[in-house]
């Protein structure tokens, strides 16, 4: 099983400027611009931690997720959540040769936590041995900053500002976040049962 970022976050998307405000930085400087990039950074690495750690897109964007079967026979979990809609479902021989699958045959279940692919009739479309599935979504909470939870944006804020604060730090810390992040996230979490057998 495979999960390829199609689209990343735009630039658009980031909040630099809250950021900037989070962080106590002056304005009305000449050169207020200066950081921008480096904070930038800051936020996708933060983004893409949370985003790691909960299972969850946070900003609205494309994927692609690739498996060789099925869970189950009429539905298959999600890797990611929320789904906001599925693009395509295709089929891939062991030669290369992809199928789209038409959409009357399966549906999205969508679920916070744990959204489904359906099968609206017996069962989702078969696999070819030595093939695959490709489903193509598109996952996240909105395509802008302000789509985010309270909670979750804070807990983005204050990741990306421990990163800032910690920039020059060399020795390695076990790479545990900041208590006040993992306390904001933990709702999100997926809960995994069966070392993993719940995914």
């Amino acid at each position: 099983m495979m999960l390829i970022e199609e689209t990343t976050v735009p630039t658009g998307a980031l909040p630099v400027a809250v950021f900037k405000e989070h962080l106590r930085l002056g304005s009305g400087f000449a050169d207020d611009g200066l950081q921008d990039a480096l904070l930038e950074g800051f936020l996708r690495s933060a983004l893409a931690a949370i985003e790691a750690r909960t299972g969850k897109a946070l900003i609205e964007r494309e994927f692609s997720w690739t498996v060789t079967r099925w869970r189950g026979a009429a539905e298959q979990p999600l890797p990611i959540g929320p789904v906001n809609a599925i693009v395509q479902v295709a089929v891939v021989d062991r030669s290369g040769v992809e199928t789209v699958v038409s959409n009357d045959v399966y549906q999205l279940m969508p679920d916070m936590q744990r959204p489904v692919l359906v099968a609206l009739g017996a069962a989702l479309p078969t696999i070819p041995h030595g093939g695959s599935a490709k489903i193509g979504m598109v996952a996240g909470f909105g395509p802008d900053w302000s789509d985010l939870p309270a909670d979750l944006a804070q807990a983005v804020l204050l990741l990306a500002a421990h990163y800032y604060e910690y920039r020059h730090e060399v020795q390695y810390d076990g790479g545990c976040m900041p208590f006040g992040v993992s306390a904001l996230i933990e709702r999100y979490r997926t809960l995994r049962l069966l070392g993993g057998g719940a995914t």
